[in-house]
């Protein structure tokens, strides 16, 4: 039985340590603040220019100056504090986060990471993701396994424009997880989901992994 998203972000989130700096990727890894443990410290940073932010309000108590860089509104804690964008990507260029948890629309088998567009469809812009690919310590990519029309994600090599080149130290997909302990090795499969099988892996994957 295929992890539900909540169920991703809660295997994300084992990925983090106390005193982590982290900055999530739009999407899936939001959820990945929810699943922070209990008495852990981890500072969440946005590339719009906070560090340090709260949960996601409640309904009807959103404050619409205070947003994340995927513009969902979000709350502020006593320790947050602000700054300019530049201020922002300082942190990330300078090798100061360390950990980001990324969504993906293709990963290879390599460990290259396409998830800023689609060519032929609307793009809004490319964010902060290539940034964070190149300065950040460890990345961590949360994706569907399979597109809608049942291909493979994780494949020898990314169609789609790269985000960054052999930058995916984790991946976590609804089926598996799969890790590679630096980024000369190819990756190995860690986890399944419940019900999922090594041939059902290998039967919806077509980049080369090991066990």
């Amino acid at each position: 039985m295929p992890w539900t998203r909540e169920q991703m972000a809660a295997r994300a989130a084992k990925e983090l340590r106390d005193g982590f700096y982290v900055n999530l990727g739009i999407g899936i890894p939001t959820l990945v603040a929810n699943f922070i443990p209990p008495g852990m410290e981890v500072v969440l940073q946005s590339e719009n220019g906070m560090l340090g932010m709260g949960p996601f309000p409640y309904e009807g108590e959103e404050d619409p100056d205070l947003i994340n860089a995927g513009k969902q509104t979000i709350t502020e804690l006593e320790m947050s504090s602000y700054f300019s964008s530049s201020d922002s990507f300082g942190m990330i260029r300078g090798g100061h986060i360390d950990l980001s948890v990324l969504g993906a629309l293709e990963v290879a088998e390599n460990g290259d990471l396409a998830n800023w567009m689609v060519p032929g469809k609307m793009v809004k812009g490319m964010g902060g993701a290539m940034d964070l690919v190149a300065g950040v310590r460890r990345v961590v990519v949360v994706m569907e396994h399979n597109s809608k029309d049942g291909a493979p994600k994780f494949k020898p090599r990314c169609d789609l424009p790269l985000t960054g080149a052999n930058c995916v130290d984790m991946l976590i997909t609804d089926l598996a997880v799969f890790e590679r302990p630096d980024r000369k090795s190819p990756f190995k499969l860690l986890e399944l989901a419940p019900g999922v099988s090594v041939d059902d892996i290998r039967a919806r994957t077509s980049a080369r992994f090991t066990q």
